[in-house]
């Protein structure tokens, strides 16, 4: 039986990490994106110390908000394995403080990150997953993209962005029958909270917080029962729905938890 090939971007540590290291497990091939060659490396090792059977890794070194160097790294993955089955668009990066203090080299790389890093991961899947015919493409985004989120609102903006770009995504391409996930994943442990860019080394540590590998082992849990939208947690759905029926209060309590 031939094994299904996913390419993840944020390899390097967090979601992006363990996802490689779930699908592996669970016997699909992957390739992993990300900046830093010695994590993806060491990552490589972890794969290769899974549990007999697993599938097989390929590190792809680059930056997803280049649109170049992802087009690179899905090109790796397919010489690689030969196709490309699911593409998870997991490079992020998180932003704290008021937006008109904010240092405008920090809000671009959020952008670029954020956004375009989602945008180059389809663009270049695409071609590979119609060649194939079929696909599935899983967006993560944030519970905050829903939110008035004060002191985290470039964070949540970019979010929103790319919940509202799965959804029609979706239906552009459901002629070609790749399906897309939108995953709106509530606050986890990682390296993404001390990596927040401006105000970003507080965290907001009152809130309840996932693992990585729960977020990792749900992706491939959807990847064999695709969802259209993902919520993992009662609490992260609470929120939502606050937030739809009660946002000024909901932006009330952001800003006392952010500021």
């Amino acid at each position: 039986m031939v094994r299904q090939v996913v390419f993840i971007t944020g390899a390097s540590s967090g979601i992006g990490r363990a996802a490689c290291l779930a699908f592996a497990r669970a016997g699909y091939d992957v390739a992993g994106m990300a900046r830093r060659q010695e994590q993806l490396q060491a990552l490589a090792e972890a794969v290769g110390q899974l549990p007999q059977p697993h599938g097989d890794f390929v590190a792809c070194v680059g930056n997803a908000a280049v649109h170049e160097e992802v087009q690179q790294a899905v090109a790796a993955a397919l010489a690689r394995f030969g196709r490309l089955d699911i593409a998870i668009a997991n490079a992020g990066i998180g932003h704290r403080g008021a937006v008109a203090d904010a240092k405008w080299e920090d809000l671009h790389t959020l952008l670029r990150l954020n956004i375009d890093g989602v945008l180059h991961v389809i663009q270049a899947a695409v071609p590979a997953m119609r060649r194939g015919g079929r696909g599935h493409i899983m967006i993560v985004s944030s519970v905050a993209a829903s939110l008035v989120s004060p002191y985290a609102a470039a964070y949540a903006a970019s979010k929103a962005f790319v919940s509202s770009l799965a959804q029609s995504v979706r239906i552009e391409l459901r002629t070609d029958n790749i399906f897309v996930s939108d995953f709106l994943v509530g606050r986890t442990e990682t390296e993404f909270n001390k990596n927040r860019l401006g105000e970003g080394a507080r965290k907001a540590s009152r809130l309840p917080a996932m693992t990585a590998e729960q977020v990792a082992e749900s992706m491939v849990a959807v990847a064999r029962n695709p969802r259209d939208t993902v919520i993992l947690r009662l609490f992260d759905r609470l929120i939502v729905w606050g937030n739809r029926w009660l946002p000024g209060v909901m932006g009330y309590l952001a800003a006392r938890q952010y500021r």
